[in-house]
């Protein structure tokens, strides 16, 4: 029976066989590597995975879809929210601190997947995932353009990325109304160690008024913490760059990078 696209869980099926190859070289997966891919769907980047790696994991949100890939002898199917796995203890399930974590994700709740998979980072060999194109564009940007800001700090304090692929809507099926890509994500080896939490209030007030200068919003945000040192505020957020950003975050509190996540498998 052909599986009919459900909106509420943002569906859109890659069937374009060039880019399909294209991600799989992209990702270059080799025989007896622990991938996890998310949202396998109808499993057209799942099955040319498998076929190089001989065993794949599966995170898949749909009870239908998850019914069709359990039929599948070479994959471990996790019928789950993405968002209620924890891949710290994903990858320790599978014997490994060099996870590699694939996937087209679901572009409504793409943003808090992302920051969801920062804890396990620790436990990431790499990350490869379809996006939608602005996004990506957003994750990559470098300082005083329009595209930088919480994202672009929050991803690039923790990851080396890249755009590697562009993605055009007749890919899928059915098209979305957008372009889409593929993201490359290294976790760096060795990030500032700062909380999480602190630097994302401080990014989260940097970029609230990213039209004024950081002495209105950002400044307040500093009091509030009792912080009085000497951060330029006579700037607007997008001039800052991410390893300033991270400094005072790094000033305010220091703490592990990697701390436990609570969320069960």
């Amino acid at each position: 029976m052909k599986h009919i696209p459900r909106k509420r869980f943002g569906q859109h099926f890659l069937c374009d066989p060039a880019i399909i190859d294209a991600i799989v070289e992209a990702i270059d997966p080799k025989p007896g590597q622990p991938v996890a891919e998310i949202g396998p769907g109808l499993a057209a980047l799942t099955q040319p995975l498998v076929e190089r790696l001989g065993r794949l994991t599966v995170i898949e949100l749909d009870r239908d879809l998850a019914r069709r890939l359990r039929g599948h002898a070479q994959l471990d199917v996790v019928e789950s929210d993405v968002l209620q796995v924890d891949f710290a203890a994903l990858a320790g399930r599978l014997g490994t601190r060099a996870l590699r974590v694939v996937g087209n994700l679901p572009y409504n709740i793409s943003t808090p997947i992302l920051f969801h998979l920062l804890p396990g980072a620790g436990s990431v060999a790499d990350q490869h995932f379809m996006l939608q194109k602005e996004v990506i564009d957003r994750m990559v940007a470098r300082p005083a353009t329009s595209d930088y800001g919480r994202l672009s700090v929050l991803l690039q304090w923790r990851y080396a990325m890249e755009n590697v692929l562009f993605v055009p809507p007749a890919s899928f099926d059915p098209p979305p109304r957008v372009d889409s890509a593929v993201v490359r994500m290294v976790p760096r080896p060795a990030p500032a160690a700062v909380d999480p939490a602190v630097l994302e209030g401080l990014v989260q007030a940097a970029f609230s008024q990213r039209r004024k200068l950081l002495r209105h919003a950002l400044g307040r945000w500093l009091d509030s913490q009792g912080y009085n040192g000497s951060f330029d505020l006579q700037r607007r957020a997008e001039e800052v760059p991410v390893e300033e950003y991270v400094a005072l975050a790094g000033e305010i509190r220091a703490v592990p990078v990697d701390t436990p996540a609570t969320t069960a498998v």
